[in-house]
């Protein structure tokens, strides 16, 4: 014989994720009635938090997730600080209304935004390889002509 789960919209199904999620928290109930656990814990909790926000930080100026990893920073220490839990919820909002402002807005306004970011991101570059060179690890092809950049 087989057991069968119960569907999505039964009373059944509901009663199983209720269960699945209380036992999915029985762990940090267990670490949190320890105060040298729970302290380890949040210590543990802190460091990675930090690890991740500053590894978002450093990739921000560059292609790719740098803030989506800034806030996943921020959402670990939210997991367990109340202050960063206000934090994260302060970014959300404000992330929020700048989209929602941005959605309705004419293409070159858009644009105009995007052109701007663009320019910081370049002005960041720029900064970066004034302080410490051009990497020589980039192709000729993009090393030399940055070279040739005033400043640089």
């Amino acid at each position: 014989m087989t057991q069968q789960t119960p569907g999505p919209s039964s009373p059944a199904s509901h009663q199983h994720d209720q269960q699945r999620e209380e036992r999915d928290w029985e762990w940090r109930r267990r670490i949190r009635s320890n105060p040298h656990s729970h302290r380890v814990y949040r210590t543990v909790v802190g460091i990675v938090g930090a690890v991740v926000i500053v590894a978002g930080l450093v990739m921000v100026p560059f292609p790719g997730p740098g803030w989506l990893v800034v806030f996943i920073g921020v959402g670990i220490l939210a997991s367990e600080f109340d202050w960063a839990k206000r934090l994260l919820d302060y970014g959300k909002e404000k992330l929020r209304a700048w989209n929602d402002w941005m959605r309705p807005q004419p293409l070159w306004v858009k644009a105009l935004a995007g052109l701007i970011t663009a320019a910081l991101v370049g002005l960041l570059f720029y900064l970066l390889f004034l302080l410490a060179g051009v990497p020589s690890l980039l192709p000729d092809a993009i090393e030399i002509p940055l070279q040739s950049v005033p400043g640089l």
